[in-house]
């Protein structure tokens, strides 16, 4: 018996709408089990950046993600090889921690066009249409609190040296220009050098090393990390200057907390790196869970340590 036409193409019709139906729950399913979440950080050579890491990884795990952590070493060219492998991965989001605040961005756009979500963490990059959100410290104002607090200590006269962070990190100069716009309203507080010691503790001890040859007689060091700030400390104790020269810092690190509290270092400003990649991870879990709107900047307040407050802090936050 033969089978009418209109028969033979409504079974063709179903079977197609069938496989087209089974190719799609697979990828659905595929969509499902898929649970990568890249953490980009620019260095694990800095104790601070090893706890922003390691807690979006830990909280991106509590959330179901399997985790892994990409150190770009500072390296901008390595950044970039990430992405490369973590889009042709298929990762589902990216916390990311930027090596350039403007170079890192043709990589947040590769992600993104890719469909894949980037939530900047602590570091900036400059575009408001690249990244999914940014959690970012209140850098400027953090610097404001310090400067105030770095009049009081060394007075209305002076000199001092700023040892800049990397000079491609809006970080640096958000914390230099907080500082400045204090500090600079004293005309008698002169700043005998400014010099990038790239946030590196090692960098820190030789460029104070070779300022101090220069400058002797200075009253402070205003550092943009606390990396150095201890780098900074080590090269005025082996110059016989510890305790002379006062020395401030920025990030709340766990060793410059105990050296604010040993009278070492002066004061630093505590960021929290936990509540930032915590938040990234949060986000992100959001954003795969369907959720699109997220302010493009949310800024994470800042907390001034000093020796009359610091038994308040420790671990990288408030105890």
């Amino acid at each position: 018996m033969k089978i009418p036409r209109l028969l033979r193409v409504l079974a063709s019709i179903c079977l197609v709408a069938l496989t087209l139906s089974k190719v799609a729950a697979a990828a659905d399913t595929k969509a499902a089990g898929n649970r990568k979440v890249a953490v980009v950080v620019s260095t694990l050579n800095n104790p601070w950046f090893v706890v922003l890491a390691e807690t979006a990884r830990d909280r991106a795990k509590e959330l179901g993600f399997d985790a892994t952590i990409f150190d770009s070493q500072n390296d901008p060219a390595k950044e970039s090889q990430h992405f490369d492998n973590l889009i042709s991965s298929g990762y589902r989001a990216v916390l990311f921690n930027c090596t350039d605040a403007k170079g890192s961005i043709a990589n947040v756009r590769r992600a993104k066009a890719a469909n894949i979500p980037v939530f900047c963490m602590d570091r900036e990059i400059e575009a408001n249409d690249a990244a999914t959100s940014q959690i970012l410290s209140d850098n400027y104002s953090g610097c404001v609190a310090l400067g105030q607090f770095f009049v009081e200590q060394i007075g209305e006269t002076g000199k001092y040296v700023e040892l800049l962070g990397i000079v491609a990190d809006t970080n640096t100069w958000n914390r230099s220009k907080g500082f400045h716009s204090v500090v600079d309203r004293f005309p008698g507080l002169k700043m005998v050098a400014q010099q990038s010691a790239e946030f590196d503790r090692s960098k820190a001890l030789e460029v104070l090393e070779a300022l101090l040859q220069r400058n002797p007689d200075i009253n402070a060091v205003f550092c943009g990390n606390d990396a150095m700030a201890m780098g900074a400390y080590q090269a005025l104790l082996a110059a016989g200057k510890a305790g002379k020269v006062k020395v401030f810092g920025f990030d709340g690190a766990d060793d410059v907390v105990k050296a604010v509290a040993e009278g070492k270092i002066a004061a630093t400003v505590m960021q929290f790196p936990k509540t930032m990649a915590r938040t990234a991870a949060e986000n992100a879990d959001k954003y795969i869970k369907g959720e699109r709107k997220f302010p493009q900047r949310t800024p994470v307040a800042v907390e001034l340590v000093t020796k009359a407050n610091v038994n308040k802090f420790g671990d990288y936050g408030r105890k």
